[in-house]
């Protein structure tokens, strides 16, 4: 069994806990509140503005011994840089505030998982970055497309507010490609183990995120009757 395989099997449960998510329910039924998807886009600014900085801080702990995985960090900085300012762009096309989220603060899920992984990255092992990445993107590549359909529907935004979401559906598609390869180049336990410890606590940050975005708690009652 190939270790990208290992990493699938040995996350299900948390990966099940993200996706029961209401919020993550409602949006794939374009159910969700403007305001609620606002503050969506507000969390993902505070955790992707910190994608290349993470990536920049991986790559330059891992050892000569992994040269290969440098230059595979490389890469995922060449391709998320300005990631964060789509979002901030979708946001000005909701209506929101912008640069009130800039310079804002994130909430308690999104702090901690992005402080898990510098953390990780800097204590414990720099491979643990690609757990991250495959929490990030798997969940992208299930989510983003059909949900941005289904809120440009429910909403009624332009094409302008789901930059973000849309470009993410099919990027991370050949982005899960790459990384599957990449992942399945990890031979030592201490390695594999890292990046699914890993994926397994940043998919339960990441679902406490969105359980603790506003209107989590309604669309949970509505779902449920």
């Amino acid at each position: 069994m190939s270790f990208f395989q290992q990493l699938q099997d040995n996350t299900q449960n948390e990966r099940a806990y993200l996706f029961a998510s209401p919020l993550v329910q409602a949006a794939l039924q374009g159910r969700v509140t403007l305001s609620s998807y606002i503050a969506f886009l507000e969390q993902a600014f505070h955790h992707v503005s910190h994608t290349v900085p993470l990536l920049m801080a991986c790559g330059s702990r891992i050892g000569a011994d992994k040269e290969w995985l440098r230059t595979a960090m490389a890469e995922y900085i060449e391709e998320e840089i300005g990631h964060q300012e789509w979002i901030l762009n979708d946001i000005r096309a909701c209506g929101g505030d912008a640069e009130a989220v800039r310079h804002g603060q994130p909430g308690m899920a999104t702090e901690l998982m992005v402080s898990t992984m510098y953390d990780r990255i800097q204590r414990l092992n720099p491979v643990s970055m690609l757990g991250m990445v495959f929490v990030l993107e798997g969940t992208s590549i299930a989510l983003a497309t059909q949900a941005a359909g289904a809120l440009k529907k429910g909403l009624g935004l332009p094409s302008q507010a789901f930059s973000y979401l849309s470009s993410h559906g099919a990027l991370d598609q050949e982005h899960m490609k790459f990384f599957e390869q990449l992942v399945n180049q990890l031979t030592d336990p201490a390695d594999q183990a890292a990046v699914i410890h890993t994926a397994k606590v940043i998919y339960r940050l990441y679902a406490e995120m969105f359980r603790s975005l506003p209107g989590s708690a309604e669309v949970s009652h509505a779902l449920a009757s």
